[in-house]
């Protein structure tokens, strides 16, 4: 296992900056701004943790792909980030939309624009289970959906912008 280095602070990266997670390749792949996830280790493994709705269309493509990205952008592209995160790419080209470039790597899909994208090899995923979420969180977000599914990547790239 090689080491995995990255310096930032990961309480504001999906707080406060969002995350873009894509799954799929250029040329077929979705993406969507998340606020919730998370970094650290398990089984002895760097880690991005997420966690996506099933009606969600990147949760098609999170299911049938091996690998995620998790790319966070310069504060000029959070009106991109906004929109990529209320559009559905059921129904439109969301990176036209948004004025965001996709480009190809070995781990998938990811975006030109992001100053840091994770490369991420799915390891695990489960259901949130309902009997497990406190009441309130359960009326004030899941009154209406299924409760999310959580994804484990090990990360295995980082990419940066280039300058």
């Amino acid at each position: 296992m090689s080491k995995i280095d990255l310096q930032t602070n990961i309480f504001s990266q999906f707080n406060d900056k969002w995350g873009l997670l894509c799954a799929g390749s250029a040329a077929d792949h979705n993406a969507m701004t998340i606020s919730w996830g998370g970094m650290g280790t398990l089984w002895g493994k760097s880690v991005v943790t997420v966690y996506v709705k099933p009606i969600r269309h990147t949760f098609t493509y999170l299911e049938k792909n091996g690998f995620f990205t998790v790319g966070f952008f310069p504060e000029q592209y959070r009106r991109a980030l906004e929109l990529m995160g209320t559009l559905s790419g059921r129904d439109v080209d969301k990176d036209r939309e948004a004025g965001l470039t996709v480009r190809e790597t070995e781990f998938g899909a990811v975006y030109e624009q992001a100053e840091l994208t994770l490369a991420c090899r799915k390891l695990y995923c489960q259901d949130l289970d309902p009997a497990s979420i406190p009441a309130d969180v359960m009326r004030a977000i899941y009154s209406t959906e299924a409760p999310h599914r959580m994804y484990i990547g090990e990360v295995v790239g980082i990419l940066r912008e280039q300058k």
